[in-house]
């Protein structure tokens, strides 16, 4: 299905709400820009786009999303360069990821050009709702769900896609506390974990809230058989430097997702020379590790933080510090090179950026 921007309508809001906007107050994700991007699947197509000004929306009781949870979501940001010029970072992914969510979730598959486009459009339109502050972007938050109005299970027939972006500050101010967490579980073999369903993000609300209570930000999840193997670290891909080599959990696994930020970073260091393992990683190895100091970093990778490097890892009833922040040369490398090319301080020779 080939579309651009001449496809979707355009409905301008009367006065914006940019000017009302208190900058250095932002919290993430509770304030929302000018205009919305919607468009509907029935009959087994999707119709032409639309773009709104940002409201409500009308929702039957018996909404399909509500009772059977097909629903998911994708995350990615725009920057806005000292010369005022905005980039989105390597949406492609993110329509990638968004289509196999969707095939997982039995739900239609969004074509990768419409879900590129309808970004596009809705930040070109919102452009001004881009933060021209060090560290500051703007979140895009594309979703879809089930619109059905049954209660019955089976998959919906009909849905609706949307994207909403809200201006945001630096995620973490400080480098995070993680628990690995040995009871509780975020996906299991079979499952969904790859997917990006909202209901993976659901079910960690509790064991997250337990952790927070014991002074941590995040949990480090792991397997669900044996809880030996990390897999993801909170809501983020995680990696870790032992003797100058990166290591980070293979993906060939169903239970953990597919990181944007987690790939880049690969890529770079790949092409840097570094070696990096994608492999199971044990509990025991990185305990062990850090004990015996050879564990140099570990840090979580995604889109919110980009690198949020890790200070302290809890393990039963034992606290473990992790080396200086500023002794680890390479992900304070990555992340300051992800960073300039983001803002368009440096030229992107990989063509990641998508110029608005």
């Amino acid at each position: 299905m080939q579309i651009n921007s001449k496809n979707f309508s355009v409905q301008h809001i009367e006065n914006s709400r940019v000017k009302e906007i208190e900058w250095d107050k932002l919290e993430f994700g509770k304030i929302f820009s000018d205009h919305m991007f919607m468009m509907e699947y029935a009959d087994g197509q999707w119709s032409n786009g639309q773009v709104l000004p940002f409201q409500n929306i009308p929702m039957h009781p018996a909404m399909s999303a509500i009772h059977y949870g097909q629903s998911i979501f994708e995350g990615l940001k725009a920057y806005k360069s000292k010369a005022g010029k905005i980039t989105i970072f390597r949406p492609e992914l993110n329509a990638q990821r968004f289509a196999e969510s969707a095939k997982r979730m039995c739900m239609p598959e969004m074509p990768e050009e419409i879900f590129v486009e309808a970004i596009r459009i809705l930040i070109e339109i919102d452009q001004n709702w881009v933060p021209d502050k060090d560290g500051y972007s703007l979140y895009i938050r594309p979703f879809m769900f089930a619109t059905d109005h049954f209660v019955g299970i089976k998959p919906s027939e009909t849905y609706k896609f949307m994207i909403l972006t809200s201006p945001v500050g630096v995620y973490y101010s400080e480098p995070v506390r993680v628990k690995i967490e040995e009871f509780y579980t975020r996906a299991a073999v079979g499952g969904v974990g790859r997917a990006k369903a909202a209901g993976n993000y659901g079910a960690s609300l509790y064991p997250a809230k337990q952790c927070q209570l014991l002074g941590f930000h995040q949990l480090v999840w792991t397997d669900a058989v044996e809880h030996k193997y990390i897999e993801e670290s909170g809501t983020m891909n995680i990696i870790f430097q032992i003797d100058g080599k990166l290591i980070t959990p293979s993906e060939d696994s169903d239970t953990i997702l597919r990181g944007i930020t987690k790939r880049t970073l690969i890529e770079l260091a790949q092409e840097w020379g570094i070696i990096v393992e994608e492999r199971k990683v044990s509990v025991e190895e990185i305990i062990t590790a850090i004990k015996e100091g050879k564990l140099e970093d570990a840090f979580g990778a995604g889109t919110a933080a980009t690198i949020a490097q890790i200070s302290v890892i809890g393990f039963r009833d034992e606290i473990l510090q992790l080396p200086p922040i500023e002794t680890r040369h390479i992900s304070n490398r990555i992340k300051a090179y992800l960073d300039a090319i983001k803002y368009g301080e440096i030229e992107d020779i990989h063509g990641w950026n998508m110029t608005i």
